[in-house]
């Protein structure tokens, strides 16, 4: 019984804050979508180049960079010092994503690679928990179940904090880097500010529940597993 009732709380959860939260991640897509404001982007030098001027000014150029036009995530990797740019030459966002990652990489140390390394260890309780509960070699259910929640909130904590502190500070060295080039009229990166602003509004909240609900779906899982073996 104590396992449906997790169970059904996580996703009672899940419904209420996707409400909350106003989660829609297809529109957010679509929002980063401005022919105008991409023709606008297009004067700025390229994503490698832009990443190392991004760099000079926080003072890190020993982060290593590469572009892979075949993902279109961007990330920085903390455990090897470098930022993976995925295909967004064509979009505006751009200036704000690379500005993102590049924040990333002067984030606390000790914190960037905790999260690393717990990312890996509660991926892995998970899958473990999850093939010991098929096979009937889990016994105290409910305790592993209880030590997956605490992990889960050291999770969730460490991603959402690293995320939010880049995303705030991204638009901030965005707009001051574009004034610097001075490639743009005030007007112009005043246009392409209020199209971060706009992502940001809606992305900021979509990221801090996607983690949520990745979590909880997690819990759900293991909750059904501990009912069903």
């Amino acid at each position: 019984m104590e396992f449906i009732i997790i169970g059904v709380i996580a996703f009672i959860s899940i419904i209420v804050l996707k409400y909350i939260f106003d989660y829609r991640m297809k529109e957010l897509k679509h929002i980063g979508d401005d022919e105008e404001l991409d023709k606008l982007a297009k004067a700025y030098p390229s994503n490698i180049q832009m990443c190392k001027e991004y760099l000079k000014k926080l003072k890190n150029e020993k982060v290593k960079i590469e572009e892979n036009e075949g993902a279109e995530a961007s990330l920085y990797i903390a455990v090897t010092n470098k930022i993976s740019i995925g295909n967004i030459q064509k979009s505006y966002t751009r200036i704000q994503t690379i500005a993102h990652e590049c924040l990333h990489s002067i984030q606390n140390r000790k914190l960037l690679l905790f999260n690393f390394v717990f990312s890996n260890i509660y991926l892995l309780y998970f899958i473990v928990i999850c093939i010991l509960l098929v096979f009937k070699r889990l016994p105290y259910k409910m305790m592993f179940l209880s030590i997956f929640l605490i992990l889960s909130m050291i999770y969730y904590l460490v991603r959402v904090f690293l995320e939010n502190d880049a995303m705030i500070k991204a638009r901030y060295l965005a707009k001051e880097y574009m004034e610097e080039k001075q490639i743009s009229s005030q007007e112009e990166i005043q246009k392409l500010v209020a199209g971060f602003d706009k992502i940001n509004t809606a992305g900021i909240k979509c990221i801090n529940y996607l983690f949520f609900m990745q979590t909880m779906i997690k819990v759900i899982i293991i909750a059904g597993l501990s009912l069903v073996f």
